[in-house]
């Protein structure tokens, strides 16, 4: 088994890469504060289920979501993009509902919680590479 496979691993992996994401995605939301209706995105977290820890799982299936009311819904799924919704957006009269101060407060939330999931596996590297004595 590579170092690879193991699931705690590629979870972490897979943890890193959402944040970067969201972090692109929240830069974005930023950048457009002005564009003319312009609404903010963000990212729906991965949730890593201890039933389905497999992982051929976790790597190669997405979950399907729907996004708006009117699309058809997946058999046995929910829909969530509404957890992380609120209603009371602030629109400008141009139409743009960024708000600057939730978003900076998303991004510096953002790169704590990147840096405690590298430190996670920079140090559960080091645990294995101790534990075959390589260190």
């Amino acid at each position: 088994m590579a170092i690879n496979d193991l699931p705690m691993l590629s979870m972490l992996r897979t943890k890193m890469q959402w944040h970067q994401e969201r972090q692109r995605v929240l830069a974005e939301n930023i950048s457009n504060s002005d564009t003319p209706n312009f609404k903010p995105r963000d990212l729906v977290e991965p949730k890593f289920n201890p039933d389905t820890m497999s992982t051929s799982a976790m790597t190669h299936s997405l979950a399907m979501t729907r996004t708006s009311a009117g699309h058809i819904q997946a058999a046995g799924t929910s829909n969530n993009f509404g957890s992380n919704n609120r209603g009371g957006y602030e629109t400008r009269p141009a139409g743009n509902a960024v708000n600057l101060e939730d978003e900076m407060l998303k991004v510096s939330a953002n790169q704590m919680d990147y840096a405690a999931v590298t430190s996670l596996y920079t140090r559960s590297l080091g645990l294995i590479k101790t534990a075959i004595g390589k260190r």
